[in-house]
């Protein structure tokens, strides 16, 4: 079974979320968005489109987005198939969140890792 097929987002949080967006736009030229963050659209080697997009966002450091997770980072990775791997995680002893979403954006589940940070498990909505 595969288990992580690739980087889905990545989200920080900051004391100071709106300089510091202001400040990757200004020197990176990441293009910050009103929402907070950037999506960057995969490319084949190419640089044609290709399905899939991988977020980049700075929260609210006050916010408590990554509990109980202990870092003031977490990493979205992509699966093919979440539920079964929530299965096999559990399975495996992992400590893993009683919560399963699932919306219009796809399926999420949570894993805290052993040195306490929150991991965020996406599974993309079809051809996404």
């Amino acid at each position: 079974m595969k288990r992580v097929t690739g980087i889905g987002g990545i989200f920080f949080n900051s004391p100071d979320p709106v300089t510091l967006r202001a400040w990757y736009q200004a020197h990176l030229g990441i293009d910050v968005q009103e929402w907070g963050g950037a999506a960057f659209t995969w490319t084949d080697t190419e640089g044609k489109p290709s399905a899939g997009t991988t977020i980049w966002t700075v929260g609210d450091a006050t916010s408590n987005s990554f509990a109980p997770g202990s870092a003031p980072f977490m990493v979205n990775y992509r699966v093919a198939d979440l539920h079964a791997l929530v299965q096999v995680l559990r399975e495996e002893g992992c400590n893993v969140l009683d919560r399963i979403d699932e919306s219009e954006y796809g399926k999420f589940a949570w894993v805290i890792d052993p040195d306490g940070n929150k991991l965020e498990l996406w599974e993309p909505p079809a051809g996404q």
